[in-house]
């Protein structure tokens, strides 16, 4: 079952954004953990496949060197390269993703919602990290830092966007909700 709050849609082109932001993770300690895994896996699969010598005292198999290889060496590192947070206003929506997660925009037409509010939120304590995230407040969706704009449905329900701009993401949104 989908508890996520909102629907997804294919992009509407032609509309004028009044509003984007795009949010990359670029955090120092992102960039080295992932550095460090796919070095592991290079310098396992180097020292294992290429130069013959088994890596550790209880090596794997080389088809499992292999494919760790290929998973963390090459596919984790691109992934969090070409992750990234879009957040679009239009004069009627307001609409997000998080690719490659999302591949279509989820989308909410302005009228829907009753509150757009730029916060300074505790991302750890509040909904576990950042990413796609599950908390009391309802979904987050969040890259970096700990600024964003908390959007309340008519519905009820909320969740929140994470935003280098809190503050011009929210008077966009509130600018089409008045």
């Amino acid at each position: 079952m989908n508890t996520d709050p909102c629907s997804m849609t294919r992009e509407s082109p032609g509309e004028s954004v009044i509003y984007a932001e795009e949010q990359r993770f670029r955090q120092i300690w992102i960039l080295i953990l992932v550095g460090f895994i796919a070095l592991l896996a290079w310098y396992s699969f180097l020292l294992q496949i290429v130069i013959g010598e088994p890596f550790g005292t209880n090596p794997a198999p080389d088809i499992l060197v292999i494919a760790l290889l290929v998973i963390f060496g090459i596919l984790f590192p691109v992934w969090f390269f070409v992750m990234r947070l879009e957040v679009q206003v239009t004069r009627t929506d307001l609409r997000f993703r998080m690719f490659p997660l999302h591949l279509q925009w989820r989308e909410f037409p302005l009228a829907t919602i009753v509150k757009a509010e730029a916060v300074t939120y505790r991302p750890l304590l509040e909904y576990g990290g950042w990413g796609i995230r599950i908390g009391r407040k309802g979904w987050a969706y969040n890259v970096s830092g700990n600024r964003g704009v908390q959007v309340t449905l008519e519905d009820g329900k909320s969740f929140l966007l994470g935003s280098l701009q809190p503050e011009k993401l929210a008077s966009a949104i509130q600018s089409g909700i008045a």
